[in-house]
């Protein structure tokens, strides 16, 4: 099944409220402020855990899911796909750009959750600047106007490319800024290179331990820094880097979902891992079955407390 047949769910969005969502931000754009003022608001951790669905990937035209390129396109889908998943049990909460947040805003499916604001998607895919990621979406200001809960900010660190200075100041202001303003936010850094037009992430254990030592530096305070990491071997090690709270990458889409899963599970276990934030893997899952793959991974975060 490709990622952009029918989920199997139906939709929870009526094209009657697509039509609504359409007619206010045309008409009534001061209705986003409003569905963010009037949002009932939770405590960011209550069982100890956090399980965040994320949906930033289109910010940096990343819109490919497996083997269709364009999966993501489809707005009304995605904002479907999304207020299913969020609308499980288990989930906390949705990570995305500004775009995305006030659609989900207007809808009313962000009451009691975590809403996390993405920050830097100014890098690309496939841009000749993609590692000068800069702040493009989300800054701390509009995070606590929109009386958002996280921060998240992405961390790719390329030793051969110069425009990676940019992004580690951009990384640090948002951490000093977060921590000034008393957001959480979560940095995701990766040690990455060019493989001719494309940055590869090196995923092996000691490349990620590095990753981990130079974000959790970044910023004039780490009080309210956490990391968001990706699962890879010899985690022990990793989690052993860092007293920091940390979230688990999902990855990208590829694989058995059986042992994504099983890995997840091993992951959580771990001292000092808070929880997962998973995007394209959950919410275009193989066979099209929103809800019972966020279920699976809802019950993987929330079995246990550290």
């Amino acid at each position: 099944m490709s990622a952009t047949d029918t989920v199997t769910a139906a939709p929870i969005i009526t094209p009657q409220q697509f039509e609504q969502l359409r007619e206010t931000r045309a008409f009534h754009p001061e209705k986003v402020a409003a569905a963010h003022a009037a949002r009932t608001r939770r405590p960011l951790l209550t069982d100890g855990r956090l399980f965040i669905v994320a949906a930033d990937h289109p910010a940096r035209g990343a819109l490919g899911v497996r083997d269709d390129q364009m999966a993501m396109a489809d707005r009304y889908d995605l904002l479907n796909r999304l207020a299913l998943a969020v609308s499980r049990p288990g989930v906390d909460g949705v990570l995305g750009t500004p775009d995305i947040i006030d659609d989900l805003a207007l809808l009313g499916v962000l009451d009691d959750k975590v809403v996390v604001g993405s920050m830097n998607r100014g890098g690309l895919k496939g841009a000749a600047f993609e590692m000068d990621d800069r702040v493009t979406a989300y800054d701390i200001d509009s995070i606590v106007r929109d009386r958002l809960d996280f921060a998240k900010t992405l961390l790719r660190v390329n030793l051969d490319d110069a425009a990676t200075e940019n992004t580690l100041v951009a990384n640090a202001h948002a951490v000093s800024d977060a921590a000034a303003a008393s957001v959480p936010i979560m940095v995701e850094p990766f040690m990455s290179d060019w493989k001719g037009d494309a940055v590869v992430n090196d995923l092996s254990t000691e490349a990620v331990i590095r990753s981990v030592a130079i974000a959790q530096g970044l910023g004039t305070s780490s009080a309210y820094t956490w990391l968001k990491l990706p699962v890879v071997d010899e985690m022990e090690r990793v989690m052993a880097s860092t007293t920091l709270p940390t979230l688990l990458l999902g990855g990208d889409p590829s694989g058995q979902p059986e042992e994504t899963y099983r890995r997840w599970e091993n992951a959580l276990a771990l001292p000092g891992v808070r929880g997962l934030v998973v995007g394209r893997t959950l919410v275009y899952p193989p066979d099209g079955d929103v809800a019972h793959a966020v279920d699976t991974a809802a019950e993987l975060v929330h079995q246990r407390t550290n």
